[in-house]
Parts: C-alpha cells; structure tokens; sequence
C-alpha cells in the first residue's frame, strides 16, 4: 500500500483490468461481458476521440428491462448508460475521491492517467482500504 508520510492515492487501490464494452453492444453482450469478467459495471468506450467514456452497471440494465421491457437484444449500450462518466485522476489523494462519493452517491468513478483509462475505483475499494488500515494499527 502506502508509507506513512505518503497519503494514499486512488492508483494504489484502483482496479487496473477493467473491462469495457463498445457503446454499440447490445445489453445481452454486456451482460455476457459482466458475467465473464465477473463484475457489475462496464467501462463503455470512446467511440471516437473526442467522444467521452461512459459506464453501464447491472442496475442500469435490470432498469432499462424492468421499466421498459426491454428486448436486451435490441437495446444497445449507448441508450442506457450514463456517459460522460465521472472521472478522477490516479494521482488524486482516496480521502477526496471518497468525499466526491458519499456527496455525490457514486458507486464508482472511472480513473485517468493521463486523460487515457486507467482503472476503476468503487466504494467498495476504499471501505476495503480503511478497513486494511484499521487492523494495522
């Protein structure tokens, strides 16, 4: 993790192989993508340079085909994604991004490096993190 005299920052807790979708998929090949990868969220990619990234998540999809009985075989990413995506920066101290998270009620938040993808970081990290924390003292 950390030194003492360093303050954690989000690239020492972020998931790093994240998995992404095409905005173009279907719900049907997210969801395959999710179960694969085993994770509740997809990173939906740039479509085009100056296009922004976006995030699908389980929810979003159960919505989408509980509210509008949906047919996940033609309803594509695009439509049910929240893009752009909030992101932070990997050199950011965890105590902000946690901060950003409880105002704001994100889950999770995409991570940058550079203004390229980096990784991931949910709530779930961070309580993980403060937990670590908390048995090594």
């Amino acid at each position: 993790m950390s030194s003492e005299n360093r303050p954690t920052l989000v690239s020492d807790i972020m998931v790093r192989d994240v998995a992404t979708i095409s905005a173009m998929a279907t719900l049907r090949e997210a969801m395959r993508e999710m179960r694969r990868a085993g994770v509740k969220s997809l990173v939906v990619e740039k479509s085009h340079p100056h296009d922004a990234l976006g995030i699908v998540t389980y929810t979003s999809i159960l919505r989408t085909i509980v509210a509008e009985e949906g047919d996940i075989d033609l309803v594509n990413v695009y439509d049910v994604c929240s893009k752009p995506v909030i992101t932070v920066s990997a050199d950011m101290e965890v105590k902000y991004v946690a901060r950003l998270m409880v105002s704001q009620g994100y889950r999770r938040i995409v991570v940058l490096d550079h203004n390229q993808l980096a990784g991931i970081i949910s709530m779930n990290d961070i309580v993980g993190t403060i937990l670590e924390m908390l048995d090594n003292e």
